[in-house]
C-alpha cells in the first residue's frame, strides 16, 4: 500500500516537472533569448536590504599583485570579526577564533553577485578587483558588453599579506540579501536599483569623456586691450608701440594718421 503511494508521488513530481519544462521550452516564442536569463532570475529572487554596519567589504592580497574579494558579516556584536589596524588596513580578527555563529564569510561567486534594476545577474556578470596606480576598483564585468561597472574602490597604503583593504562602494551601490518566498538566503548582492542600460552608458561617457582643456583668453578682452594700446599711443605720438599697432587695429569708421616722409631725388 506504501509502495503505491509512493509510486504515485513521484508520478505527481514527475508530471509537475515535465510541466515546468515544457514552460520553460515555449518562453523564447514570447521571450527574447538575451532577456530569459533575466526574466527567470527576477521571478525566482527576491532581496532585503541589510544593515550596512554589519558588513566588511575586503581585498586579500594574494601572491604580489593579486586581489581577491571578500565579504565578511557579524552575526553576533562580540568577538569582533574583523579590526582596524593602525596603518588603515583591516585585521580578519576570524580567524583566531572559531566564529560559528558569530561571523559569516562570502568567498566568491557562490556567496555573492550583482544585482540590478532587481533583475539578479549572477549567470552573466562577475566581480572582480583591478589595481590601477594606488587605487583597488571593485568591478563588474560582463562578456556581453565591453564596458566595466565600477562597483566600489580603496586607496592601498601599503600591501601586507595578513592586511586587508576595506573597499567603499560607489554612490548607487548597496548590499543586499538574496531571498526566496521571504526566507533569507546565505547570499549576498552587490545592488544597484538604476538599470543596467543607464549604468553601461554612464560607465561609457566617463571614459569617452576627455579632460576639460584649459580656458584661453577671451578674443574680446586681447582686442580691448590692444585698443587701449593703440589709443595711448596715438594721443601722444604716432611712433612706438602704440603708434605702430594703431594703423593694425583701427576701428571700423575712424580716421588712421599716418606719418608722411617727405620725397627726396
Amino acid at each position: 500500500m506504501n509502495r503505491g503511494r509512493g509510486c504515485l508521488n513521484m508520478k505527481r513530481t514527475y508530471l509537475a516537472l515535465t510541466g515546468l519544462l515544457l514552460a520553460c521550452t515555449a518562453l523564447p516564442a514570447t521571450l527574447p533569448p538575451s532577456s530569459l536569463p533575466l526574466a527567470r532570475a527576477e521571478g525566482l529572487f527576491d532581496s532585503r536590504p541589510v544593515a550596512a554596519a554589519s558588513f566588511a567589504i575586503l581585498a586579500r592580497p594574494v601572491g604580489n599583485d593579486d586581489w581577491n574579494l571578500l565579504v565578511l558579516e557579524q552575526l553576533r556584536r562580540r568577538p569582533s570579526c574583523w579590526q582596524q589596524r593602525p596603518d588603515g588596513l583591516v585585521d580578519p580578527s576570524l580567524n583566531r577564533f572559531d566564529f560559528t555563529g558569530i561571523c559569516s564569510r562570502y568567498l566568491d561567486s557562490n556567496g555573492y553577485s550583482l544585482r540590478i534594476n532587481r533583475d539578479d545577474l549572477a549567470g552573466s556578470w562577475r566581480l572582480r578587483l583591478v589595481q590601477r596606480g594606488s587605487t583597488l576598483y571593485l568591478q563588474a564585468s560582463s562578456v556581453a558588453s565591453p564596458t566595466e561597472l565600477v562597483v566600489g574602490r580603496a586607496e592601498v597604503s601599503r600591501r601586507d599579506r595578513d592586511g586587508f583593504v576595506a573597499l567603499q562602494l560607489d554612490p548607487g551601490w548597496e548590499l543586499q540579501r538574496r531571498s526566496f518566498r521571504n526566507q533569507a538566503l546565505s547570499h549576498i548582492y552587490f545592488a544597484n536599483s538604476t538599470s543596467l542600460p543607464q549604468l553601461i552608458a554612464q560607465a561609457a561617457g566617463e571614459l569617452l569623456t576627455p579632460p576639460p582643456a584649459p580656458l584661453a583668453p577671451p578674443l574680446l578682452a586681447r582686442r580691448s586691450s590692444l585698443s587701449r594700446n593703440w589709443r595711448q599711443g596715438t594721443s601722444s605720438s604716432n611712433s612706438g608701440a602704440g603708434g605702430e599697432l594703431g594703423p593694425l587695429l583701427a576701428e571700423p569708421g575712424r580716421t588712421i594718421a599716418l606719418q608722411v616722409i617727405p620725397f627726396k631725388e
